[in-house]
């Protein structure tokens, strides 16, 4: 093979044409490497559509390079002299091409940036630009804050962006956040749009054979594969949503229906995780939308808050607080994650809900996430660790950067409150006020202390129970606290003694 001055190692998360490390290449003397592996389809047991989805999609853009005349070295799983991982690879592929220079765009996932860091070839590191802001410009908003709180960066990148404010700078309809007009429950006559459908070419047809043939212990169904794998279906599907769904994603973002695993949301964090979509274009399309008048203003601020504002601020958590980060677990929590995570039979309907759409699709919303499998993670006292590995393994777009903080720390609060200011903890209450899941199931959401009572109604309370000396502290949870001591003591013993059931029952390895 003839000797490249630059070989660009693009990553599975990392397909977009307007990538750092790709500007620049010469097509006459540089070469792009692009590499399936066994080490990232497997540190956890990702879900089968997942590692199709990553697969496919970088066949394809590897494809779509090579008809821009940039040489492409692209490794199969199945090659015989594939190395097993991203680190070897490199090193193989810049002896074979004896690469004078090698250039790596900043890692979504610190493990796998420390074994790039650590493997003996010297790379050039460029920064991610695809996000608004570097690892360097949250360090530095960060410095000397004992506490981060999301709204004010939230700020900072609109004033940064200039998306929806008015000519001086202040927020356009008076309020930087309508985040209070989008928790509505989704009425009964309301219909979410048909989800848009991809049809598998040669290419996708291929790589689903070799997942189904080479990862058929990964829990997930693999039938149901309905994502984009190129950067033209992907805009299709944004298309679809800004016509479809962004009016009423606003109100209804927080709501879920039994067996309707979409509503109103856009399912294209995958495709913007991997690189399809670009976020700057998908927030100027929103606040166009807006400023033609097809949208109202909770439903494009609501949107965008969650690109530029969440996604961006768990991102700078993430690089600002590993590897250390990943071992927080403030509440002590050592239970196993149960099984029924992992084949969704439980007798709680909303549980069953959300697992059994995550195993079928490996997609589920950001309430179903937060609001019920991990809102029943926290309260049952789960390892954050095996919670953390279960979002990362089953979700399609989950990656480290954007799992870990949302789960770690927004879902399970093991960080202490660095990144939320209080635990996301609930009832069932919130579950049918927010859902139709309540009324096909077997427990009962009114009852609170009999056997067949809705589950995470005592497992709420006992959880403020044994936590009271790490969150009675919390000024945002003085008000649930006053209610618990209001309570009469047989009351908050019958709780406590039903939700201690309910925990030594998962200790026994059975299902609820």
């Amino acid at each position: 093979m003839k000797n490249v001055k630059r070989l660009c190692l693009v990553l599975g998360d990392q397909l977009s044409f307007d990538l750092a490390s790709l500007q620049g290449i010469d097509g006459a003397g540089d070469a792009v490497l692009l590499v399936e592996v066994m080490e990232e389809a497997t540190h956890v047991a990702h879900h089968p559509q997942k590692i199709a989805l990553n697969f496919s999609a970088m066949r394809h853009f590897a494809q779509a390079l090579h008809r821009r005349g940039i040489p492409v070295h692209y490794v199969r799983l199945d090659d015989r002299e594939n190395t097993g991982s991203v680190p070897s690879e490199l090193k193989r592929w810049q002896t074979l091409l004896q690469a004078q220079e090698v250039h790596v765009t900043e890692c979504g996932d610190w493990r796998l940036e420390q074994s790039l860091r650590d493997c003996a070839v010297a790379i050039q590191w460029h920064t991610d630009t695809r996000f608004l802001c570097s690892r360097d410009e949250f360090a530095a908003w960060a410095a000397e804050k004992k506490q981060l709180r999301m709204e004010f960066f939230y700020r900072e990148m609109r004033r940064k962006s200039g998306l929806l404010l008015n000519g001086d700078g202040t927020p356009v309809g008076g309020a930087w956040n309508y985040d209070a007009e989008n928790r509505k429950a989704l009425p009964k006559n309301a219909k979410a749009p048909y989800p848009a459908r991809f049809t598998a070419d040669a290419i996708t047809d291929e790589v689903l054979a070799l997942v189904r043939e080479r990862f058929a212990g990964h829990y997930g169904a693999l039938d149901d594969f309905n994502y984009p794998v190129t950067h033209a279906d992907a805009q299709t599907l944004w298309e679809y949503f800004l016509d479809y769904g962004l009016a009423g994603f606003g109100d209804y973002q927080d709501a879920m229906a039994s067996d309707e695993p979409y509503l109103f949301h856009a399912r294209i964090s995958a495709a913007l995780n991997i690189g399809l979509l670009d976020l700057r274009q998908l927030c100027s399309d929103v606040e166009s939308a807006y400023w033609s008048g097809h949208i109202a203003l909770n439903a494009a601020e609501g949107f965008i808050r969650q690109l530029i504002g969440w996604r961006e601020y768990v991102r700078g958590v993430y690089w600002l607080k590993m590897p250390g980060y990943a071992e927080g677990n403030v509440f002590g929590n050592q239970r196993p994650l149960p099984e029924f995570y992992w084949t969704g039979e439980t007798q709680m309907n909303c549980m069953r809900q959300a697992i059994g759409q995550s195993l079928k699709h490996a997609y589920a919303h950001h309430i179903q996430r937060l609001m019920v499998t991990g809102n029943f993670a926290l309260l049952a006292g789960i390892a954050p660790s095996q919670i953390c590995e279960w979002y990362l393994a089953i979700y399609m777009d989950a990656f480290d950067w954007v799992e870990l903080p949302n789960t770690l720390g927004m879902v399970m609060h093991a960080d202490g409150g660095y990144l939320g200011s209080k635990p996301y903890c609930a009832s069932g209450q919130y579950i049918n006020r927010m859902s139709d899941y309540c009324g096909g199931c077997t427990y009962k959401v009114r009852e609170t202390t009999t056997d067949d009572a809705c589950p995470f109604n005592a497992l709420y309370w006992h959880f403020l129970m044994r936590h009271g000396d790490l969150l009675r502290g919390n000024q945002r949870m003085g008000m649930i606290y006053k209610n618990l001591d209001r309570m009469p003591e047989v009351k908050q013993r019958a709780l406590w003694q039903r939700g201690q059931r309910l925990l030594d029952t998962l200790d026994n390895g059975e299902a609820l």
